[in-house]
């Protein structure tokens, strides 16, 4: 299903030199679709063009959480492909700071990036989109569903991803058009070790075991799936879902639990 579902189709990709945006190009290119994607560093999308030369890949340097930088990317894809058939908001940042150390500027930046930057893309691209009945996809996260300690920005900004695309899936009912939102749990990539201190500094260093998570490979071929089923939503890993069950219908017990997993006598571990 999933070779015939993205032949030809026009797929734009937000954050695709690292992570799971390389994986999804990674496992979309073999399925024929047309990738166009965006990133902030120019070396990284390079080796991906030399990586699938030959191949129908547009790529632009572009910093999401700059609505100019979201046009450019959103308009040279139209002008290249002719339109865009899906969507895929994952270009992201984390952060990992208690709220009374972090400055108050780490927290527009996550929400420009994580936030805005769905927002200006989706905006853009949505008038393409909806002439094709194409699919919106957010990468959100559990940290969308549940308020993570440390990660008070990055779980706002996906709360906020959550609730825009719920209210624009709803406006676009009967359009044809479909929206989801994916949110993985914790999966081995490079965004911890490049999330946000409480100055807004890359902290350089993963605190998580990075060994025993889900891989990107293996989160970007749920993704696809969950894309050709047309699925609404898509909670990833056991501990993601135990996690959201947990806190819809026992939030009490959930912040003790979420409180012992992230700190060790009353210092953030993780």
């Amino acid at each position: 299903m999933m070779n015939s579902f993205f032949n030809n189709k026009v797929v734009a990709i937000t954050g695709g030199s690292d992570g799971i945006g390389k994986a999804l190009i990674d496992a979309l290119i073999p399925l024929g679709a047309k990738i166009a994607t965006c990133g902030r560093n120019q070396d990284k999308l390079y080796n991906l063009q030399v990586q699938y030369s030959g191949h129908l890949l547009h790529t632009l340097v572009a910093d999401v959480s700059n609505y100019n930088d979201c046009n450019n990317f959103i308009q040279s894809t139209i002008n290249t492909f002719g339109g865009i058939d899906i969507l895929i908001n994952n270009a992201g940042v984390s952060m990992r700071s208690l709220v009374q150390d972090a400055d108050v500027q780490v927290l527009r930046q996550v929400m420009d990036i994580n936030f805005f930057g769905t927002v200006y893309c989706t905006k853009l691209a949505l008038p393409s989109i909806m002439e094709r009945k194409g699919i919106i996809v957010g990468l959100s996260s559990i940290a969308g569903y549940r308020g993570l300690p440390g990660r008070s920005a990055y779980s706002a900004s996906k709360f906020a991803v959550n609730g825009w695309l719920e209210a624009l899936r709803t406006e676009l009912l009967h359009t044809g058009v479909h929206v989801m939102w994916v949110a993985p749990g914790f999966t081995s990539s490079n965004i911890r070790n490049a999330a946000l201190n409480n100055k807004g500094e890359s902290q350089g260093e993963s605190p998580m075991d990075e060994a025993g998570m889900m891989s990107a490979e293996t989160c970007a071929t749920n993704i696809i799936q969950a894309i050709a089923k047309k699925k609404r939503t898509l909670v990833l890993t056991s501990n993601g879902k135990q996690t959201v069950f947990l806190n819809r219908f026992f939030p009490a017990l959930t912040d003790k639990l979420v409180r012992n997993f992230f700190f060790k006598k009353g210092k953030l571990v993780r």
